[in-house]
């Protein structure tokens, strides 16, 4: 057999009426004739239970996972192709990531056979490219600022200063922030010249550092002839105040046409919101632990102190629990042969990653150091198949095995509330957690429990009788108020995603939940008396397409986000004034569904997480979207 793989075109074709039709090709570029052999691949485009299937017949599908058997009277030659077609989709397709993201053949003798793919074709209609999404942009002031300060009256200078540089009588903390801040800008911007130089250089400037009692995370820069006086209230806006010294240096020495280095003025600034936040999903791709450093250096250049780490969820669970070391040999590999099947992005070889708690610990370090608290998301009740699979005894042996399926296609993949080793399992992973993480909260997902989970349980219908609670999200109430008290004993607050008001909830006290579905709903529950963090999917979320044409990747549940939009949009909207303070801030999220190379990752997550920055940090009445377009083209890239 050559090297060459066999390779898959996808093409969708709209049909009114109808969610469309897949067409599928597949070239067979071996050197052998091909027979008896299956095809799989993943797809966020799934196929419906109700389908008609031209030219293959479907064997299994596990949620975004497919397999599909070529007719037993086919014999591909090689350079042939097979072609079949399936209508009945769960969705129709509406953008070029919307087909394939992963395929493997499986041979007559069992071997697994790699198939590369493209992006989805659309057939019978012209395919445009997206538009640009940022406008060149123009500044009233010449500085490279990100996010922009609250007050800010700068005069611009001419010559760039060789370096910055603490003023004699400098402390030993001072010095150490300046080479913290250094280190990270060297990280960001390894080819770059540096902004910091302990010792006092010609044709530099002096920093003089001053504490007052400014609030929490602020600082001031007030500019002169003779040196630069930075005063901060904290440790965190001593940070920030020369992270923005480096920004502005930076700026002007990449693109001094347009940036130009204060030499007068005053800057005055503090955060809009104390939560300023950015979540990354790990389970459906995994990311070492170079690139969640790297993402941690870029949350704190722009000034965001919150990590939410979704470290589990049906595809995988990604965390080392020592009680428990099945949930990453089994719940942490995806593969043809293995327990949990392909997923998105999986082919033909195993794919497998997790954090060990030692690896865990010095990302923990990296972010303190860098004023950011990880907040560690264990994704409960629902999406938990891959810690169901690993460890079966969490199931009710009695429950049907397809009694119910979530949104994403996964077949009873919830904790069940009524058998005592779920609770048992739970404070064993907690024990483990608040000895990794020193966070104030324990995030627990609480989302997307399929209504209807739990009713086949024998063991769940007699808890229910037991308590007196109804349906699913009388149960999910039960569970997450097990949960919370849990937490409550461990010294911990529980944080969660907004249906965990469902079915009554839990006590709103210590209870923070992400209003993720509208602004709507963070209303709603800051009146039932939770804090809440707005970070809702038609602004927030990292993944959603950025134009409606069809050539634009990411996920459409949630509407086309342009940058635009992510930047303008307010959190705060209609909440009543008397509700203000529930709302403790925002958050961006990356789901990484549609993240399956880097490429991808920088087109969407870049501009809008510094977007969603600048909202965090600046007040309302000083954004202007022509001016972060003009100065966010510096940003880095992970």
């Amino acid at each position: 057999m050559t090297s060459a793989p066999c390779h898959l075109e996808a093409c969708w074709e709209p049909i009114e009426g109808t969610t469309g039709r897949f067409e599928f090709t597949l070239f067979n570029f071996t050197d052998e004739t091909l027979t008896g052999f299956r095809l799989a691949y993943t797809s966020l485009t799934r196929t419906a239970d109700t389908h008609v299937c031209q030219g293959a017949t479907l064997l299994r599908r596990n949620a975004n996972f497919h397999e599909y058997a070529a007719p037993v009277e086919l014999a591909l030659a090689p350079g042939e192709q097979w072609t079949f077609r399936v209508s009945g989709l769960t969705r129709p397709a509406k953008h070029c990531t919307d087909g394939v993201k992963s395929a493997y053949m499986t041979l007559s003798d069992g071997r697994a056979l790699p198939v590369t793919f493209g992006d989805l074709m659309l057939k019978g209609r012209k395919s445009t490219a997206a538009p640009a999404l940022l406008p060149e942009g123009r500044l009233d002031q010449p500085f490279s600022l990100l996010p922009w300060p609250a007050e800010c009256r700068l005069t611009a200078g001419g010559e760039v200063p060789v370096a910055l540089y603490p003023a004699p009588g400098s402390g030993p903390v001072h010095r150490k922030t300046m080479v913290a801040v250094l280190r990270l800008f060297q990280r960001l911007f390894s080819a770059a010249n540096v902004p910091f130089s302990l010792t006092a250089v010609e044709g530099g400037v002096p920093v003089i550092f001053a504490s007052s009692s400014l609030s929490k995370e602020g600082y001031a820069l007030d500019f002169s002839p003779g040196g630069i006086r930075l005063t901060s209230g904290d440790a965190a806006g001593l940070q920030y105040g020369l992270t923005t010294l480096a920004q502005m240096l930076h700026g002007a020495r990449t693109d001094p046409a347009k940036f130009k280095f204060p030499v007068a003025g005053r800057i005055s600034d503090q955060p809009r919101y104390a939560w300023r936040g950015c979540h990354l999903d790990v389970s459906r791709q995994f990311y070492p632990a170079a690139d969640i450093s790297r993402l941690l250096d870029i949350l704190a250049w722009n000034r965001l102190n919150i990590f939410h780490w979704h470290l589990t969820d049906d595809e995988a669970w990604r965390i080392e629990i020592k009680a428990y070391p099945a949930l990453t040999t089994i719940g942490a590999r995806r593969g043809p042969n293995e327990v949990l099947v392909p997923q998105l992005g999986d082919g033909a070889e195993v794919r497998e990653g997790h954090y060990s708690q030692e690896t865990v610990r010095e990302i923990v370090a990296h972010a303190a150091a860098l004023h950011i608290e990880i907040i560690p998301e264990i994704d409960i009740p629902g999406h938990c198949t891959a810690a169901l699979t690993s460890i079966p005894e969490l199931a009710d042996g009695q429950e049907a095995p397809d009694s119910y399926r979530s949104v994403q296609g996964y077949p009873n993949n919830a904790l069940n509330p009524a058998i005592p080793a779920t609770y048992e399992f739970l404070g064993k992973v907690f024990d483990e957690l608040i000895e990794l993480f020193p966070s104030d909260y324990v995030h627990v997902g609480g989302d997307e429990v399929a209504n209807g989970s739990w009713l086949a349980s024998p063991l769940c219908r007699k808890l229910m009788d037991q308590e007196g609670v109804e349906g699913t999200f009388g149960l999910q109430s039960y569970f997450l108020g097990k949960v919370k008290a849990m937490l409550d004993t461990r010294g911990r607050k529980l944080a969660g995603w907004n249906e965990v008001a469902h079915g009554g909830g839990v006590n709103a006290e210590n209870t923070l939940l992400m209003a993720w579905e509208n602004q709507k709903v963070g209303i709603e529950l800051a009146h039932e008396g939770y804090d809440v963090v707005i970070t809702p999917g038609q602004a927030y979320y990292l993944d959603m397409v950025q134009a409606e044409d069809w050539q634009e990747p990411g996920a459409s549940w949630a509407g086309t986000v342009p940058p635009h939009y992510t930047y303008t949009y307010e959190a705060e909207g209609d909440f009543p004034h008397e509700l203000k303070h529930k709302l403790k801030g925002i958050q961006a999220c990356i789901w990484s569904e549609n993240f399956i190379s880097k490429a991808y990752f920088n087109h969407l997550v870049f501009p809008r997480l510094n977007a969603i920055a600048e909202a965090a940090w600046t007040p309302k009445a000083q954004k202007d979207w022509e001016r972060f377009a003009a100065i966010t083209r510096l940003s880095p890239l992970l």
